[in-house]
């Protein structure tokens, strides 16, 4: 059963996608389906983060949001051309993991639309409007999630199912964020909806960790990729959205923040257990400052977590014990949230300018780049 139709019916057509899929990573002419992850993560440090900064006022928050948007506007444009009208959609759906990427595309507008709203409210209206589109698009990545759940349980050995497959629940908790801010919609509704990720989250967690029990000899510098760290990134946002819709008491939330923040940190331990490993093996440069876009889901769900506490904290509805170290967790947290994002354009930045070195190289000795 396929949810999208046509494309690459032919071997010819077929064959010249999954070219193109296998050359992603290194082709930077290239988009990524996961591209939207940029837009998450710049998006949600404008959206929560960047108020903590005195010294970036209202205006420069403005500049950064024109910023966002154009380069918003430039990454959906390459996708729908790369991904939408061309036939090698139909194989990304195909790929029972790399689909999941799609959820990037939705989280991507509904953070988008979030910061939008809060720089540029007399927007709204036309926001609303790419919302209903956005809306339509996670129904339809949702139908097929479930379909890829099937058949990742059915052939679990046949793939290397990661966090990636957890965007799933990212998409379906970032439209009820954007819901609850502008909409007044049922509450049976919003629980349903909820409940909906809750559920997408644990098949797909499910799934990783069965990967890592019962699936081939693993090793953490291998398969342990940046996108798990949506393990935690998706409960950030899970928090965040039952936060603003006040369904549980302060007593439920604290210890609902508890648990991520203690999963955030063995998450985190395990990726600086691997960063060791690879500088021992590739040195610092291949180790840990080589450019890959699955990099930015980890700018994402730190700033997610500091939208997370930082929404908690500043609503007296869920004071708690936990409000003095939540206050000077944000203030050590913010920090962390925008160095690690100037990092991660700093190697975007150096990519692109490696890349552009080889082209000259090969234009001047009259090649082409592969």
């Amino acid at each position: 059963m396929m949810f999208f139709s046509g494309g690459c019916a032919t071997r010819k057509a077929e064959g010249r996608c999954l070219g193109l899929r296998m050359k992603i990573i290194d082709d930077k002419d290239i988009v990524h389906p996961a591209s939207g992850a940029v837009i998450m993560a710049i998006g949600i440090f404008l959206y929560a983060a960047v108020d903590a900064f005195t010294w970036i006022n209202y205006t420069s928050g403005e500049v950064m949001a024109v910023f966002l948007i154009v380069l918003a506007v430039f990454t959906y444009q390459s996708i729908f051309k790369q991904w939408v009208l061309k036939p090698c959609f139909t194989v990304l759906i195909r790929n029972p993991v790399q689909s999941f990427a799609v959820g990037s595309w939705v989280a991507g507008l509904s953070v988008l639309s979030n910061v939008i709203t809060k720089y540029f409210p007399a927007m709204s209206m036309g926001v609303q409007v790419m919302m209903m589109i956005n809306t339509l698009l996670w129904v339809v990545f949702t139908a097929n999630c479930f379909y890829q759940f099937k058949e990742l349980m059915k052939r679990p050995s046949a793939y290397a199912p990661h966090g990636v497959v957890l965007l799933s629940a990212v998409a379906t908790q970032s439209l009820v964020i954007y819901w609850l801010k502008v909409f007044s919609l049922p509450k049976g509704l919003l629980i349903g909806v909820i409940s909906l990720g809750v559920l997408l989250y644990t098949i797909g967690l499910t799934i990783v960790v069965l990967r890592y029990i019962r699936g081939n000899p693993w090793t953490i510098i291998d398969d342990w990729p940046s996108t798990n760290c949506i393990i935690h990134g998706a409960l950030s946002i899970t928090g965040l959205a039952l936060v603003t819709s006040e369904m549980f008491s302060g007593r439920i939330m604290m210890i609902f923040w508890l648990f991520v923040f203690i999963l955030l940190i063995c998450i985190e331990v395990m990726e600086v257990v691997r960063a060791v490993k690879r500088i021992q093996k590739l040195g610092w440069k291949r180790g840990i400052f080589t450019y890959h876009i699955s990099q930015w889901s980890r700018n994402f769900t730190f700033g997610m977590f500091y939208a997370f506490t930082m929404t908690m904290h500043q609503n007296p509805y869920y004071m708690n014990d936990f409000y003095e170290f939540h206050q000077g967790f944000l203030h050590f947290w913010m920090w962390i949230v925008f160095l690690l994002l100037i990092t991660e354009i700093g190697l975007w930045a150096g990519s692109n300018r490696n890349l552009h070195g080889k082209k000259t190289k090969q234009l001047s000795r009259g090649t082409d780049l592969e």
